[in-house]
C-alpha cells in the first residue's frame, strides 16, 4: 500500500500541476509578452532623442536666391534638423543678408526661424528687425517667400522710414521699390492709417 499511496500522490501532484499550469500558462505567457512590447518603445524614444541630437548644428550657413535673381545669406547660432521633414533647417538667432539689385543690403533678425533649403523660404519669428539704409520695420513675424518679390510682415508691425512710420497688423512689402499693402485683421472695411513725422 505504501508504494501505491506514493504513486497515487505523485500523480496527484503532477495533476495538479498540469491543470494549474494550462490554466495560469496563458495569464503568465501575456504578462511577459507586455513587459516585451513596452520595452522597446522605450527604447525608441531614446533613440529619437538621440536621432535629434545629431541634427543639431551650430554657426550654420545657408546660400539662397530670393525673387530669382536676388542672392541672400542666411546663418543661425545653432539650428536643427527633425527627421520627418528634413528640407527645413529651424534656427535659434536667424540673421539674413538680402543683396539688391540697387547695391542695398538689406538685414533681417529673428530669435527663431525656419528655412526650406530647396524652396530657398525663410519664416521669421520672435523680435524681427528688417532693416535697409532708409527703412526699419520690426514685427513677430515675416515671411521672405523666394519665389515672390514681396516679404509678408504681420503681427504687431511697425515700419519706420524717412517718410514717416505706421502701425498695422500686417505688410506686404517690397523691398526693391520700398512699395507696401497695408492690412489689418479685422474685418471692418474702412482702415485708419497714421503716417508721423
Amino acid at each position: 500500500m505504501k508504494k501505491n499511496q506514493k504513486a497515487q500522490l505523485i500523480l496527484i501532484f503532477i495533476g495538479t500541476f498540469l491543470i494549474i499550469g494550462t490554466y495560469f500558462y496563458p495569464y503568465i505567457d501575456s504578462y511577459k509578452k507586455k513587459e516585451t512590447i513596452e520595452q522597446p518603445a522605450e527604447k525608441k524614444v531614446e533613440q529619437t532623442i538621440d536621432e535629434e541630437k545629431e541634427t543639431t548644428f551650430e554657426n550654420v550657413e545657408y546660400k539662397g536666391l530670393y525673387d530669382f535673381n536676388k542672392p541672400f545669406i542666411v546663418k543661425s547660432d545653432t539650428a536643427y534638423i527633425l527627421d520627418e521633414d528634413p528640407d527645413v533647417v529651424y534656427m535659434n538667432n536667424m540673421h539674413v543678408k538680402l543683396y539688391l539689385n540697387d547695391s542695398r543690403i538689406v538685414t533681417i533678425v529673428s530669435d527663431k526661424g525656419r528655412y526650406n533649403k530647396i524652396t530657398y523660404d525663410c519664416f521669421f519669428e520672435q523680435n524681427v528687425k528688417a532693416t535697409d539704409i532708409e527703412t526699419e520695420i520690426f514685427a513677430e513675424n515675416l515671411d521672405l517667400l523666394a519665389t515672390k518679390n514681396i516679404v509678408e510682415i504681420y503681427n504687431q508691425v511697425n515700419l519706420i522710414n524717412a517718410s514717416g512710420s505706421l502701425k498695422a497688423d500686417k505688410i506686404d512689402y517690397n523691398f526693391e521699390n520700398k512699395y507696401f499693402k497695408v492690412s489689418m485683421f479685422n474685418n471692418k472695411k474702412d482702415v485708419k492709417i497714421k503716417l508721423t513725422q
